[in-house]
Order: structure tokens, then sequence, then C-alpha cells
């Protein structure tokens, strides 16, 4: 392997457009993954992803699908140049001593990445699952059963609210005024809700996605100093993607609803991940933990098929006037 040094500057801006381009694509299926998986069994507001969808346009509008967008934007180019900038950085120094890059070197690598986006992840995290829960919170509020009335010598039946006595607004609040309330009344920490799922989820993703990404994008290299094409990366990025994510689905679940602050009366909460899971296995089974898996893995395979194409045209090197240089070639 080129002993040249990598320029973490370029590999930041690198990931940071890759991860915009890439939110920007599939958000609205992020948004209906989120709403998914907060459902508990029978207080079903969406009975899949499309439904979710179409629920949301027409109760919300189009730009409904993109609540929590903003924020992810701000900070998505962070995070994914946080993660990506760090896989190359960690490769970069395992193999500085001339050894050749193993299965475990990578997965070490892939789990130094997961650590470190963290910091970003989580309040990211916090705040998204808010703004798109939401519309959820608002759907079910206006959910409307019909009870049978007392006998009072009437037949009739009598409507009434599942919850809180009556449909409610949905309160739209912005990212900016979740975070003063959060560190108004939980402080710093307040941002972190979560940061143990947020780690038991990254870490495994960054450990089986890109040592996995690695090896099916070298089988498209039509030789060792050559990279391989646009397309072969986009489908070597989608196949790992997907693979990481229905992995590390379960994670993600326990990190969605310790994350989600605002409940309905009738969802319960949770001290930690072990009474999240407990309460989860018993009131709903062990089939909860894949909700959302499918609008997971729809998210995730584009997504990083969109950031490995868009990191490997080296626009972070162009930028700063710098030779092109590509860790994956080792």
């Amino acid at each position: 392997m080129s002993q040249q040094q990598i320029s973490l500057p370029a590999k930041l801006i690198n990931g940071g457009v890759a991860g915009m381009v890439g939110v920007t694509c599939v958000f609205p299926i992020d948004l209906a993954k989120t709403r998914l998986q907060n459902q508990r069994s029978g207080q079903q507001v969406y009975r899949n992803m499309m439904d979710c969808l179409i629920k949301t346009v027409r109760s919300e509008g189009y730009f409904g699908m993109y609540r929590g967008a903003a924020v992810n934007l701000t900070l998505v180019t962070p995070e994914k140049a946080i993660k990506l900038a760090a896989n190359d950085f960690f490769r970069h120094k395992l193999v500085q001593d001339g050894s050749k890059m193993t299965v475990f070197k990578e997965m070490l690598a892939g789990c130094g990445a997961g650590m470190c986006q963290v910091i970003i992840t989580t309040p990211m995290e916090m705040l998204k699952i808010q703004l798109q829960d939401a519309g959820r919170l608002a759907a079910q509020q206006r959910t409307v059963t019909v009870l049978p009335a007392m006998k009072l010598g009437a037949g009739n039946a009598m409507l009434t609210c599942s919850y809180n006595g009556g449909p409610a607004p949905m309160l739209r609040m912005s990212a900016l005024q979740i975070t003063q309330e959060l560190l108004r009344t939980r402080g710093v920490q307040g941002l972190y809700t979560g940061l143990g799922a947020t780690l038991m989820r990254d870490i495994p993703f960054s450990m089986v996605y890109f040592p996995l990404f690695a090896h099916l994008n070298g089988l498209g290299k039509p030789s060792e100093m050559e990279n391989a094409p646009f397309y072969w990366s986009f489908v070597s990025g989608c196949m790992a993607g997907c693979t990481a994510a229905v992995a590390v689905n379960p994670c993600d679940v326990i990190k969605t609803r310790l994350q989600s602050l605002k409940k309905s009366s009738s969802e319960e909460t949770y001290s930690g991940v072990v009474d999240c899971v407990s309460q989860i296995m018993k009131k709903e089974g062990p089939g909860a933990f894949l909700k959302g898996a499918s609008c997971r893995a729809l998210i995730i395979a584009p997504l990083f098929g969109i950031v490995q194409v868009v990191y490997f045209l080296n626009v972070g090197e162009f930028v700063l006037g710098q030779s092109p240089f590509n860790l994956y070639s080792s």
C-alpha cells in the first residue's frame, strides 16, 4: 500500500457532500421507518411504508415527508464526514507498518468509525425523531373509535377519541425549540439520550458495512491500481448497506423508542436499553424488533450506494487542488 498520507480535509468534504446528496434522496422513507417503528401493537395508524407516506401527504402535505430533514441536512455533513473519514484514517493507520489489511483490521477500523460518528449522530437522531414522529402522534390522537353506548333506553353508538379525550392539533415544534427545551430541562446530556443504543447500532453497522463494501467493491476493480467503475461502487454500497442495516435493525428499534420523548397516554416509557428490550419482548414479541426493517433496508441501500459514488468522485481533492487518493485501493 502507498505510504502517501491521506488528506482528512478532503475526506471530510467528500463525506459531507455524499451525505447531503444521499439523505435528500431517501429521507421520506426514513420518516416512514421512524413512524412504523414507534407504532405499538393494537395502536397502528399505518399499515406499511406506502400507507404511511400516502397518509402523511394527505394530512401534512408533500413537505410533511421531509419533517426533520433540515436537521439531517445540517448535521449529516459532519456525521457522514466523520464516519467515512474516520474509517479511511483508521484503515491507513492499521497498515502503516506495511502489513496487509485483514478482515479483522477492516472491522477494527469500522468499529473506530462507528464510535467517532456518535458524537454527531446521537443529537441529530434525537432531534430528527421528535420532528418525524409528531405526525404519527397527531394522527393517533385523531383516531376515532366507536364504542357501544350504555343502554340508557337508546340504541345509539357513542363516538369517542382513543387518546387524551379528543383530537388535538399537531404542535409544530422546530429543531431549535426542541434543543432549547432539552437543554433547559435535561442539560447537554438530554441531547445524548439513547447514546448507548446508538453505539449498539452504529458500531456493529460499521463493522459489517465497511469490510463488506471494501471486498464487494474490490471485485469490480479492473486492476489493483484502478478504481472500480461508479456503477459497481453504487451496487456494492447498496448491497453492503442493506445487509448491515437489516443486521442491526433490532438496535435501531430500541434507539428509536428510547429517543422518542413525546408519547401518547397509552404508550409506555423506558428507563434504559434493558428495560426497553424487556417491555418490547413482553408486550409485542420478538417480531417487534424487525419493525421498519424493510424501510431501513430501502433507506440504507441507496443512501450508501449514492454516498460511495459521490465519495469516490473525490470532490474534496478537486476543491483543495489535490491529487485523488483512494484508500480502498489497498
